[in-house]
């Protein structure tokens, strides 16, 4: 028996008629050296029952509490079967990227239906090259990006020859408690409600100043200042930056409607960089994605004079995705140099911006996301979150987007015998957070970029999948002009073709 914690409901709570909260991923198979020559749906539901056990949050269902007056909880689904999660389909002739992007992005529009097991596969026949995708999706309040990258792992292989598992071990099922018990549960926590909610308020009382809303509220920074210099924390703590987001085109309500876009980026560049200006290869990523940002902004004549401010999930993991179901996640803000137009000033900026942002990180409590989540009662949660998303995205946006980059394996994997080629992850789009959220995830020599977009902000996906791709190219050259100023000159990095861009 597992309640879900605060921040796994708020995800189920984002929902709306406009959000779908859940991640997923869009893997590239070339099946050309699979024994079957092809990746069948009947195979991938086989591989699927035989793994389920290394995957539990796919044989977990919820069991809601009677009229919403506490947090659901999960409890095993004995009864579904694989095969109803399982679907195929066959894109259009020619089967290009754009059409796969469509086919996807209407996929992800559609919300999980909460009464099974919150997850679904579907594999994409018909692409170019005689390619297959599978696309997978799981709810958030199930997973995070990291232990949806673990629930994928649990399927491949290292070879195209498919693996033995060992059976699972007894165990009695994990099952919700009942009515009667669950009600008093939630007279419990209604009843201690208070007390909860001051002790949230003294562990986050120091880092007001960098929550995001929190921060904009009047006297947050002066009594987070005041906390730390009572506990003794302030010590060599960098002062935030500012967290007032400017207003683009990225912000305001959303629909319900998406767009994909996806592409890739050798990874051997991306560290040469790093090693280059000796920054990380996060700080590449961001700086990245803040080049790209900064071009769609000045294309259509609404690029901000101060830089765009981003959350970037952080993995605090402490078990992994086998053991625990839900999210281990908590979240930095950092701006994004978007109004320097030199691109070593930005690249730079953004290595500054990550490092005190990870100084913040460092010294702060970083279940601050739950923290926060739950010092609203369970059934007021329930029914204000959309709509207080919604006023949020009308008045001040807390933050401009979310960028997130997911670490990965660097060896080919195979799955149902057909080796992945790519990675393709994806993410949430709410009210609050923007019409865009920008996820890679690193794999084989390849950082793998997932642009998902909001049409009503953001209607040309592409274009900014195309900027990323540009903007790469432009830091392969600072690396090499001061490889060559500093007389040393980097050896040509092999630069694996990435996915075309439509036009």
């Amino acid at each position: 028996m597992r309640q879900l914690t605060s921040l796994d409901a708020q995800f189920l709570h984002t929902e709306s008629a406009t959000t779908s909260a859940h991640v997923a991923g869009v893997a590239v198979l070339d099946p050309a050296g699979s024994p079957a020559g092809t990746v069948t749906r009947e195979a991938l539901v086989t591989l699927l029952r035989d793994r389920l056990h290394l995957i539990p949050a796919l044989g977990m269902r919820l069991a809601d509490v009677p009229f919403g007056l506490d947090r659901p909880y999960w409890t095993e689904d004995d009864s579904f079967d694989v095969a109803d999660h399982v679907h195929e389909t066959i894109l259009p002739m020619p089967g290009d990227e754009s059409q796969l992007a469509d086919a996807v992005a209407r996929l992800h529009e559609r919300r999980l239906d909460r009464d099974r097991p919150l997850w679904e596969m579907h594999l994409i026949h018909g692409l170019t090259g005689g390619r297959i995708a599978m696309y997978a999706k799981v709810h958030h309040c199930a997973v995070d990006g990291v232990s949806g990258a673990e629930t994928l792992a649990a399927l491949l292989d290292l070879t195209p020859e498919i693996r033995t598992v060992d059976p699972p071990a007894e165990r009695a099922p994990a099952s919700a408690p009942g009515t009667v018990m669950m009600l008093a549960g939630a007279l419990a926590r209604t009843v201690t409600h208070p007390v909860r909610v001051l002790r949230s308020l003294g562990r986050a009382a120091a880092d007001l100043d960098v929550i995001p809303i929190v921060a904009t509220l009047p006297g947050a920074k002066l009594v987070a200042a005041a906390t730390r210099r009572l506990t003794g924390g302030a010590g060599d703590l960098p002062e935030p930056p500012s967290l007032s987001a400017p207003r683009t085109p990225f912000n305001g309500p959303i629909t319900a409607e998406r767009r994909f876009s996806y592409g890739s980026v050798p990874l051997a560049d991306v560290k040469r960089v790093a090693r280059t200006f000796e920054i990380s290869v996060n700080d590449v990523v961001m700086a990245l994605c803040a080049s790209a940002l900064r071009s769609w902004l000045r294309e259509h004549d609404a690029l901000p004079d101060r830089p765009l401010i981003a959350a970037v999930p952080v993995a605090v993991r402490t078990a992994s995705a086998r053991e625990t179901v839900g999210n281990q996640l908590s979240a930095m803000l950092a701006p994004m140099p978007t109004d320097l137009d030199c691109p070593r000033e930005r690249l730079l900026a953004a290595g500054a911006a990550m490092r005190a942002a990870k100084r913040r990180f460092a010294r702060s409590p970083t279940n601050w996301p739950d923290e926060l989540s739950s010092m609203v009662p369970a059934t007021v949660t329930a029914l204000a979150t959309p709509a207080i998303f919604r006023l949020a995205s009308m008045a001040a946006p807390p933050v401009n987007l979310i960028v997130s980059n997911v670490p990965g394996p660097q060896f080919p994997l195979y799955l149902c015998g057909a080796r992945m080629t790519a990675y393709y992850p994806m993410s949430v789009l709410t009210d609050v957070s923007g019409g865009v959220n920008i996820t890679c995830f690193s794999y084989d020599g390849s950082l793998d970029f997932g642009v998902v977009t909001c049409p009503e902000r953001v209607e040309d996906a592409w274009r900014l999948m195309g900027h990323i791709q540009e903007a790469m190219d432009e830091l392969v050259e600072l690396a090499d002009a001061r490889g060559v100023s500093g007389g040393i000159r980097p050896a040509p990095a092999s630069r694996p073709a990435s996915e075309p861009v439509p036009a």
